[in-house]
């Protein structure tokens, strides 16, 4: 897609997406804007706004048809296709990512996981075990989109730039600190930072 889509909007598509999975399941074929917006908390007219720059999907009077917006939404955000994951770091977050099946539905399956340390990896079910020295070889051989970084802060950086050199496209985070590189989209996840945020909109 040429056209520029904001962050703000990106940002709301998997919303839009999750919500209309949660109509289909329960067999609901039409929504309207103003269903949405409730539901997600943002006026009728941004609903209207966001989609209607991925093409006019709406009826008015009518609404949306639920199944054929979810579909949409699911080709707009890419997880028609499958995308395959490795973890770099086999601590708690590391192992609770593995073993977090929600990301089959989203087409996301983690296939291996890398740590210096692998002896306390060895009960971990689903994906291969390598030591990061293996990092190369595996990257070399099994074509991977998305490199999910969960190491400590002083190795994060180059953890990360090894696997982008190597072709991988997409980073997802959980080190603290902000990762940015040229040729790969990078999503920080700093969970005290979101901690931060709530405790303090909590006391305003």
């Amino acid at each position: 897609m040429d056209k520029q889509i904001s962050d703000r909007v990106v940002e709301r598509l998997p919303k839009y997406y999750r919500y209309l999975q949660e109509l289909s399941k329960n067999q609901i074929q039409r929504v309207s804007s103003k269903t949405i917006s409730k539901a997600l908390n943002i006026t009728a007219s941004q609903v209207r706004q966001d989609l209607s720059q991925f093409g006019g999907f709406g009826q008015t009077g009518v609404g949306y048809n639920v199944e054929y917006l979810r579909d949409i939404m699911k080709e707009i955000l890419g997880i028609n296709n499958v995308h395959t994951a490795i973890v770099i770091g086999g601590g708690r977050i590391g192992q609770a990512l593995i073993s977090y099946q929600g990301f089959r539905g989203e087409n996301v399956y983690i296939k291996a996981v890398f740590d210096v340390y692998t002896e306390h990896l060895k009960s971990v079910k689903g994906v291969e075990v390598y030591n990061v020295s293996e990092l190369e070889n595996y990257l070399k051989n099994n074509p991977t989109d998305i490199a999910i970084i969960s190491v400590q802060k002083e190795n994060a950086e180059k953890m990360a730039k090894r696997v982008v050199d190597l072709g991988v496209k997409a980073i997802w985070n959980f080190a603290p600190i902000d990762l940015y590189f040229d040729g790969a989209v990078c999503e920080n996840i700093n969970m005290s930072e979101s901690l931060m945020r709530l405790i303090y909109k909590s006391k305003v």
